[in-house]
């Protein structure tokens, strides 16, 4: 289920609490960051001041795309691609999001404002 996000984006409805929270933690980023000309992939999030990426996957109870084989691979591959680029990559479940866990994990180790998280 997407919706719009802040400025007009689409997004599911984690990418735009996590959108929030990254607001909340005074922390500047950019949606749907290209990080590759030749495949076109695409970041969710990109924090451009520490170079981390951040994906959400969604559907990781209901057997979704991130958690099926050809869709599993596909990120596998592009993860790899991203972090040889000098990205740090984050990956989290869109219930983790929902439920803060993402949110927490990003200010206790970048350790911006927002630390109760």
């Amino acid at each position: 289920m997407s919706k719009r996000a802040a400025g007009g984006r689409k997004g599911s409805v984690a990418e735009i609490l996590l959108e929030l929270h990254l607001r909340e933690l005074g922390l500047p980023f950019e949606r749907e960051k290209r990080f590759s000309e030749l495949r076109k992939w695409r970041l969710d999030f990109y924090l451009p001041e520490q170079a981390i990426g951040i994906e959400v996957d969604g559907g990781v109870w209901s057997g979704g795309r991130h958690t099926r084989g050809k869709g599993f691979e596909a990120d596998c591959i592009k993860a790899n691609h991203a972090i040889m680029a000098g990205i740090r990559l984050l990956r989290f479940s869109a219930t983790q999001v929902k439920r803060g866990i993402a949110k927490a994990f990003i200010s206790s180790q970048l350790g911006q404002k927002g630390r109760e998280g």
